[in-house]
């Protein structure tokens, strides 16, 4: 099954692995588990078959897996026409950020995006319990420039911009916390009103003793007219 999975066929089973070949062992049980008969398989299990005589058809690296021998390719830029509409999931949480700002990968990572809406949720529910369907007008994207390209069943892409995704409205709940947030902020920041009529403001430059401006140090000369001041009263 991992020989299958690492070395013939991730995305079937919605994973994108490094361009190294790795796939981290949380994600590759993620899948496992959604599979009849594989819910069982924990790390133990992987890391028993590794001390076994199939250990040599697997690289290891700290929490990643990998397969020696991968029969697929990862960057298959290609010419072909882009499907008019592909479906990514995001956390209900980032739901708003993604319609406003878009969406982009992580560092060393691509989103993966399907044309198969059962897919994508099926990616979503990794992540989130109820993960929001985005619709991505991906051969729009594609005639602007926009780099998105096949992995098996999958389509991967670096970023894609707001303008190009569709989806539902966010949730109501979901609009008030951003506007207490905004409201928040708003509250913390300096009130720079200007002044009301009959008031003033200090103006630093207009000081009738300039020396006042060198922080903690006094102008020269004071001790000598300090003295005379007291000489001036003794003779009185």
């Amino acid at each position: 099954m991992l020989t299958y999975i690492l070395g013939y066929r991730p995305d079937e089973f919605g994973l994108v692995p490094s361009e190294e070949g790795f796939v981290g062992y949380k994600d590759l049980l993620k899948a496992l588990h959604e599979e009849n008969g594989w819910r069982y398989v924990r790390y133990s299990h992987i890391n028993e078959m590794l001390m076994g005589r199939d250990r040599e058809l697997f690289e290891t690296e700290n929490d990643r897996i990998r397969s020696r021998e991968r029969r697929w390719v990862l960057n298959d830029y290609n010419d072909l026409p882009l499907p008019g509409l592909l479906y990514t999931p995001v956390r209900k949480r980032a739901h708003l950020v993604a319609m406003e700002r878009g969406l982009k990968a992580e560092e060393n990572s691509y989103l993966a995006l399907s044309t198969d809406r059962k897919m994508a949720l099926r990616l979503g529910r990794r992540r989130d319990q109820h993960p929001v369907l985005l619709e991505i007008s991906a051969a729009a994207a594609g005639r602007k420039g926009v780099l998105i390209f096949p992995f098996g069943d999958l389509f991967l892409a670096p970023e894609i911009p707001a303008h190009f995704i569709a989806g539902p409205l966010p949730s109501k709940d979901l609009l008030e916390r951003e506007d207490k947030k905004v409201h928040k902020k708003q509250k913390t920041e300096p009130d720079l009103k200007p002044p009301t009529p009959g008031s003033f403001v200090l103006d630093p430059r207009r000081d009738p003793d300039p020396s006042r401006k060198k922080r903690g140090k006094k102008r020269k000369g004071w001790k000598e007219e300090a003295r005379k001041m007291r000489r001036g009263k003794t003779g009185a």
